[in-house]
């Protein structure tokens, strides 16, 4: 076993990703002595970066939103986002093409801007009064954000009657519906329009679903494009993980890469001891957090005894969707691409039904897909010359696709089927004559790389059943001292929300049941001022339990 170097209770962090390093730091700046492993060679799970032949390609999360979550954990980390990153505000915020007359030919180019009052106006144009309802949305949606971060997204639910104030009670029948109803169905209560109602409803996707599997709780999302806005980190969205990994490491978090954990070590109380790693060392722990895949933790990691989720729980859960991710690089300028480009299929209900839920899932044609083209804010992310350009296909979790040589040509096949489209909507038709890939990320990648459930590029999809209450806790049922940060725990997908995941840790080890954040900056040493001894043992003196 390693020797405890420092006097606070020991710590090990399975994963680098957003979850692990954020939860990391908090627990190093709370006192503890803190191991983070990670078996790759770089920190940032799916929140990765590729560098080839002088390009730059993020290869996880593209969109900055949701700031007060950024901000709200820099400052409990002492610090500010002002500090740590060089926010650029994006205008357009993103650019849509709708499919055309067909397929194969040129699509309605819709830009979002960044003056709200353009967009409502724009959106009035496209079809009368749906702009002035797209304006009443948004002003919901930006009341139901504040309802979430004050009473839902930075709670454990230990004590659900702790979320339960005033205005939750009075909100009450409403926000019932906002669970029971369908993201797909309230905006097409508000929204007449085909090509708007996708406007309001593709940020499903960022939940691993669709609109019509999505609570309309949800909704809230569209504060977040149409009227908070849109950033970007200049230098990439890595920039976000390399700032987590210098903030973690300056409050003395030893980060271990090349660390493949191959166990977590309980013993006959229920307590872990630590983790084993993969060619056998010991690394002893007070406390194990997984920020592992879910799944792999409790199946793979944990013998079957020590299971509080087996296999048979997850036949009843369902992942959120994968993807094909493309990266590549473009001879020459693309102005027909903004930073974000989305492209909505007609048949949008069709698409959906192919990549996600209990039918028939399979690859779509023609497809709703993203492209990133960072290049139109930060130029260096490509030699002088050339565009950088991610495509992101939303694809069924299914880790087969990509699994063979035979599987990953045809999934090379579909990609460059893909780039054709997005040529032909963005009426490049030179594209695919000027564009070289790469690299491509199948679903298989991401179970064989980050051992994602069923090849998942998100964590668990976002439904009724899976959201809020309903989603896995982030405390083990069996293992005294384990807890989970990260996209399948609490409370769910995405960068800010995995940064928030985080702090509900260190809530849980506090003993705190309130519905709201955490006071900023976090005291120094604030672990020893817990009770938790059911988690740490007695954390003030950094006694290990025996």
């Amino acid at each position: 076993m390693n020797e405890h170097s420092g006097s606070g209770p020991r710590v090990v962090v399975i994963g680098g990703g957003v979850g692990g390093l954020a939860t990391a730091g908090l627990l190093a700046r709370g006192g503890a002595t803190v191991t983070l492993l990670e078996r790759h060679s770089r920190v940032g799970g799916r929140a990765g970066l590729l560098e080839k032949s002088g390009f730059r390609w993020d290869t996880g999360p593209s969109w900055y939103l949701m700031r007060e979550a950024f901000d709200q954990y820099f400052a409990l980390m002492g610090t500010s986002t002002e500090a740590e990153l060089d926010l650029i505000e994006l205008d357009p915020r993103y650019r849509i093409y709708f499919e055309g007359d067909g397929p194969d030919g040129p699509g309605e180019m819709l830009d979002v801007v960044a003056d709200p009052d353009a967009n409502y106006a724009r959106f009035n144009d496209l079809s009368p009064g749906d702009g002035d309802a797209m304006r009443r949305y948004a002003a919901e949606s930006a009341e139901l954000y504040r309802l979430a971060l004050d009473r839902f997204l930075y709670t454990t639910f230990e004590r659900p009657d702790r979320v339960i104030d005033g205005r939750v009670l009075r909100g009450l029948p409403r926000l019932t519906a906002l669970l029971t109803r369908s993201l797909g169905s309230k905006v097409a209560r508000h929204v007449r329009d085909e090509r708007l109602r996708k406007v309001l409803g593709f940020h499903a996707v960022f939940l691993g679903s669709s609109p019509d599997r999505a609570p309309s709780l949800f909704s809230l999302m569209s504060h977040l494009d149409l009227t908070d806005g849109v950033r970007y980190p200049r230098g990439g969205m890595y920039e976000v993980i390399r700032a987590l990994e210098r903030v973690a490491v300056a409050h003395g978090v030893d980060i271990r890469t090349g660390a493949d954990v191959k166990r977590i070590v309980v013993d006959d109380d229920d307590l872990a001891q630590g983790v084993e790693l993969a060619h056998g060392e010991m690394v002893a722990a007070d406390l194990v957090v997984s920020g592992a895949d879910m799944h792999h933790t409790e199946t793979e990691l944990l013998s079957r005894e020590h299971q509080w989720q087996p296999e048979e729980r997850w036949a009843k859960r369902q992942p959120g969707v994968s993807a094909l991710l493309v990266f590549a690089g473009v001879r020459g300028e693309l102005p027909e691409l903004a930073h974000h480009t989305l492209f909505f299929t007609r048949d949008w209900s069709r698409n959906f039904a192919q990549i996600v839920g209990d039918g028939e899932l399979e690859p779509p044609f023609p497809a709703s897909v993203y492209v990133s083209r960072v290049t139109a804010t930060d130029p260096g992310a490509a030699p002088h010359g050339y565009e950088n350009l991610v495509m992101l296909v939303p694809f069924p979790a299914d880790a087969t696709l990509g699994a063979t040589e035979e599987s990953r040509a045809q999934l090379r096949g579909f990609a460059e089927r893909y780039l054709q489209q997005v040529g032909a909507w963005a009426s490049v038709p030179d594209l695919s004559d000027r564009l070289t890939i790469h690299a491509v990320t199948t679903p298989a990648d991401y179970e064989r790389e980050i051992s994602a459930w069923k090849g998942s590029a998100l964590g668990l999809e976002h439904t009724l059943r899976q959201s809020a209450i309903f989603r896995p806790g982030n405390a083990s049922k069996v293992v005294g001292n384990l807890l989970y940060v990260g996209s399948s725990t609490l409370p769910g997908i995405g960068m800010p929300i995995c940064l928030i995941s985080a702090e509900l840790v260190a809530k849980r080890l506090l003993g705190s049941t309130s519905a709201g954040p955490l006071p900023t900056p976090a005291p120094a040493g604030f672990l020893t001022r817990s009770s938790r001894t059911d988690l740490l043992g007695d954390i003030a003196r950094g006694s290990r339990r025996r």
